[in-house]
């Protein structure tokens, strides 16, 4: 029988490239001619065979392959090798971040060997070939970072898909039928991923929990935190561990502590608050001199080093407020208990003791371990009434404390510091978690008067370590650093504001920056774009951090401040304790390495923790938003992109999506430079910042998405 050719044409040496470079990729170490390579490309033509010679030669010069005799050709594997984590995303975009800070390099899926999001790996660069980015292959997993997913169980007869929508997953994960753990139909559930064969589209996984039904309140906020590897229950050996600390204070504590259970204490908190980490005491100790002392619970007199609560608390590393409930750092115990500064119980603390007269000027300070008792547990509200009408319980030490508070908050601001005084998306929830109502904290003067002082105390315990007396070597410490913003990103948000008719100055001073920054923020108050301008500071500046290299805090205009009023809910707070403790004592600087490896887990753990937060107010104001589909809404345009426009709702703060399938009056194009969509026939634009009415169209809980679509908008016209 003759041999059928096939006729087809290469024409394209890109594609031929590539085809040649993966049939090499296969095996590595095998050596080939260009007949036989066309053979395995099945390459009958005879034109098209001299095209492959072409090629091979070409990938040659270009160091991808190695003639290792005449005519004979070997892949080039002897590229730089390289160790970092790995970057998976769902649209295939895979990246290598190198460990020494290089070139981030792009991996094909074909060559990730299934490695997933945050993996430590190994990889082999290609020989980089003319005019392209640099290729890698993954050829070692080090260490594997996260293999566990959440989604919804999708279950036929013998087998089942969890379908996530992680953005780091292309693939649902295929559920065999005995690794179902009990999961049903539409349950949501966390998955391990097991393996994922090399020929496989799907990684084989198993179900570890079922967080129940899709919907439901507990299971959805569970989610969110599964979602963000962050743990939603507490172990039960750790909490029994907090039971058998004892709830008695020995003797020998209080000869060791300064003694102030007889000066007016109390706590000002949330209404709902449980855990009460700080209290201020107030004494008048002469003529326009006060004693006022900033008391934070002493967890570390209760929780050890490397004990098994401290090790539990240590990869918690904070606290997690989402929008109906808080996953604590500690065991309720302690930190609802035992810890917390509850009214007329004596409790221990760690505490900074300030002398200030009446113009807020600090006298002196001390850092010392003391017992008190707190006289009254006030609320916000509670203390803002007092402040309000000037009558009360203790309203002459409240009165004292805000009037000092507000001396200390102007002279920071004229200082440099920026005023971010944003309010709080809250809702209202009924028994089985739903929203009926969204509403908005905003921080007033009984809030300002606790953050003046935990502010006053966090500096002052940093500068007591910080500050090196000439001639003495500086102690390993942690600190509170934030960034001064880059001038581009200064630049970028300067342009942007400049849409709404602002404008700002981005050189010079520190001080005069900031103060521009301020005027923008004060003069957009109350506007429809207030929460956007807000929004966009905030994303221009530099994330606060932890870290044993001091650099200062460009946002509070301080050059010495740390984390050390709220040891209940951050790990870092334990760790300014117990340095303090060693160091008040005479003890020896601690390892600035290790203490750097912790002040980054806690850095990465606060971002997670801030990240779940956000999701929860989202999935909540969809879940509020579903009950509202065709309602109509006035809004603004807080975002503009090549897909569409994004809409806040000036009632709610609720923030959708016009898709541009839904702009169908004409064919709108994104001009990028001037924040806009502008329609080709009849230029009518879309601005970031114009005032628009939305009706709501889709609320998809699953992706926490809201769609709007418009209904009138004043149109502009270009001239």
């Amino acid at each position: 029988m003759k041999k059928k050719k096939n006729n087809r044409r290469l024409m394209n040496s890109e594609l031929l490239s590539e085809a040649i470079l993966e049939y090499f990729r296969k095996d590595p170490k095998g050596i080939y001619n260009y007949k036989q390579v066309s053979n395995a490309l099945q390459i009958d033509n005879p034109n098209d065979r001299l095209t492959v010679l072409s090629v091979l030669e070409t990938l040659t010069e270009d160091e991808l392959l190695v003639e290792v005799e005449r005519g004979k050709y070997r892949f080039n594997s002897l590229g730089n090798v390289s160790t970092g984590v790995f970057q998976r995303r769902s649209n295939g975009n895979n990246a290598f971040i190198p460990d020494n800070g290089g070139t981030v390099i792009r991996i094909a899926e074909r060559n990730s060997m299934h490695a997933m999001d945050g993996d430590r790996v190994k990889i082999q660069l290609y020989a980089r070939r003319r005019r392209s980015e640099p290729e890698a292959e993954v050829i070692e997993i080090i260490e594997s970072k996260n293999s566990m997913f959440v989604g919804t169980l999708q279950i036929s007869h013998n087998y089942a898909f969890l379908v996530t929508e992680d953005r780091t997953l292309a693939n649902d994960i295929f559920i065999p039928e005995d690794k179902l753990n009990g999961g049903k139909n539409g349950d949501i559930a966390v998955a391990r991923i097991v393996e994922w064969p090399e020929k496989a589209k799907n990684p084989i996984g198993e179900i570890v929990d079922v967080l129940g039904v899709t919907g439901d309140n507990n299971a959805e906020m569970h989610a969110i935190l599964a979602d963000f590897g962050l743990p939603y229950k507490y172990p039960l050996a750790v909490e029994q561990a907090a039971e058998h600390i004892s709830d008695s204070i020995p003797a020998s504590e209080y000869l060791e502590r300064e003694d102030f259970r007889d000066i007016v204490t109390f706590t000002i908190d949330p209404r709902d608050a449980k855990d009460f980490d700080d209290a201020l005491s107030v004494r008048h100790l002469a003529e326009n001199i006060w004693e006022i002392g900033v008391h934070i619970a002493d967890v570390t007199y209760y929780v050890k080093p490397k004990d098994m609560i401290d090790d539990e608390a240590f990869n918690r590393a904070t606290s997690v407020y989402l929008v109906d409930r808080t996953i604590p750092m500690l065991p309720e115990r302690l930190s609802n208990g035992l810890c917390s500064l509850r009214q007329d119980e004596e409790k221990l603390c760690f505490s900074v003791i300030f002398n200030i007269n009446d113009n807020a000027e600090i006298l002196s300070s001390r850092i010392l371990r003391t017992v008190i008792r707190s006289n009254r547990r006030f609320t916000y509200e509670e203390a803002q009434a007092i402040i309000e009408t000037g009558a009360g319980d203790f309203c002459d030490e409240v009165l004292t404390l805000n009037r000092l508070a507000l001396i200390l908050r102007d002279r920071r601001f004229k200082a440099g510091a920026v005023d971010f005084d944003r309010f709080e998306v809250k809702f209202d929830i009924d028994e089985k978690g739903h929203p009926v109502n969204v509403y908005f904290k905003e921080s007033k003067e009984s809030n300002h008067l606790v953050e003046e002082f935990m502010l006053l105390a966090n500096r002052a315990v940093a500068e007591a370590i910080g500050k090196t007396p000439h001639g003495k070597t500086k102690k390993t410490f942690v600190y509170r650093i934030h960034e001064q913003p880059s001038a581009d990103k200064m630049l970028n948000f300067s342009q942007f504001i400049s849409k709404f008719g602002y404008k700002m100055k981005t050189t010079g001073s520190k001080s005069s920056i900031t103060k521009n920054i301020n005027k923008i923020l004060e003069q957009s108050k109350g506007k429809p774009e207030q929460n956007l301008i807000e929004t966009l500071a905030i994303r221009s500046m530099q994330k606060a951090k932890y870290s044993t290299h001091n650099i200062g805090h460009y946002g509070l205009a301080f050059p010495y401040y740390t984390h050390f009023t709220s040891p209940i809910r951050r790990y870092p707070d334990m760790i300014v304790h117990r340095l303090l403790e060693q160091y008040l004592k005479g003890g020896k600087s601690v390892n600035a390495e290790h203490y750097e490896d912790m002040c980054k887990h806690c850095s990465s753990m606060e971002q997670l923790a801030a990240n779940a937060e956000h999701a929860s107010i989202k999935y909540k104001q969809v879940e509020f938003m579903k009950d509202r589909i065709g309602q109509v809404f006035d809004g603004v345009i807080s975002g503009v992109t090549e897909w569409g426009l994004y809409v806040e709702i000036n009632d709610n703060k609720c923030e959708g999506m016009i898709p541009m399938r839904a702009l169908d009056d004409d064919y709108y194009e994104f001009d990028e430079k001037n924040y806009c969509l502008r329609g080709r026939q009849h230029r009518h634009t879309y601005r970031l910042g114009d005032n628009i009415r939305i009706r709501v169209t889709q609320a998809n809980l699953q992706r926490k998405q809201l769609d709007y679509e418009p209904v009138e908008y004043r149109r502009n016209i270009d001239d």
